[in-house]
């Protein structure tokens, strides 16, 4: 399952898909419920960019908690999955634009986090569906994705992740000269693109996760003898506008999420 990618910068969407840069802001790693540009057709027919949520949320759900359940589709059962089958064959297919995403490697016996970009670290496009949903008790809007996978054992690349024993599974990058086919063909014929990831041009090595800072002890005498501290306040995100656009937050307690696991379908 990919749960975390990095986007490009908006200038690079723009001159990757040759539109204006978005006017929406969003931050430099995506993870689910976090926003992110994702590009479309247009009414116009144009590549179209935006603002969506990781983790898709189809139209008939009654809350946004079964998003955190459905950022990856497994290409194999899109069609028949409940969270996904509207999208699918409605042809809601999309492009994510990403710069490199991170996977687990185990072979050492423990997760190490890796990253997998291009080896020409540009940016690339994969496989996607969108959806658009409206929250019943107040009437606001929300575009959301999934990121659709691709069985990847023995694959050179994508096939050393995730746990030992676990199906390894892989993103599905879409080259650019397929990137038109893959928006406007019918479901069946744009399903024949959902191919591994070509080793030659993709890349893999270890990027851990930089370890947080150790909290260090206020001085006594910073606060006056018989008087409280002030309260630290949490360190905001250098892109506040990001910051801003990414608050739908779907890290609450596990607990209040039941889905059913036939509305959903992990990566």
């Amino acid at each position: 399952m990919c749960t975390n990618f990095r986007p490009p910068a908006r200038d690079l969407v723009a001159v990757m898909f040759d539109f204006p840069a978005p006017a929406f802001d969003y931050p430099e790693e995506t993870y689910p419920g976090y926003l992110a540009p994702v590009v479309r057709r247009s009414l116009a027919g144009r590549f179209e960019p935006i603002p969506a949520v990781f983790g898709l949320i189809p139209g008939w759900s009654k809350d946004r908690l079964i998003a955190r359940r459905t950022y990856n589709a497994r290409s194999e059962t899109v069609a028949e999955k409940p969270a996904f089958r509207n999208a699918w064959r409605r042809s809601q297919r999309a492009l994510v634009p990403m710069t490199r995403f991170y996977e687990p490697d185990w072979t050492e016996g423990k997760a190490v986090r890796w990253r997998i970009e291009g080896q020409d670290q540009a940016g690339f496009a994969v496989a996607a569906l969108w959806e658009h949903w409206q929250d019943r008790e107040t009437g606001k809007e929300v575009d959301s994705f999934t990121l659709l996978t691709i069985n990847a054992d023995g694959h050179p690349v994508m096939g050393r992740f995730h746990r030992p024993g676990d199906e390894k599974r892989s993103l599905v990058p879409i080259a650019r000269e397929d990137w038109a086919a893959w928006l406007d063909e019918d479901p069946e014929t744009a399903r024949r693109l959902l191919r591994p990831m070509l080793p030659g041009r993709f890349t893999a090595a270890p990027d851990p996760r930089p370890a947080a800072p150790r909290k260090q002890a206020a001085p006594a005498a910073q606060a006056a003898p018989g008087t409280l501290a002030a309260p630290r306040q949490p360190a905001m995100p250098r892109n506040r506008a990001a910051a801003r656009q990414a608050q739908f937050s779907l890290l609450g307690d596990e607990s209040e999420n039941k889905a059913s696991d036939d509305a959903s379908d992990k990566g």
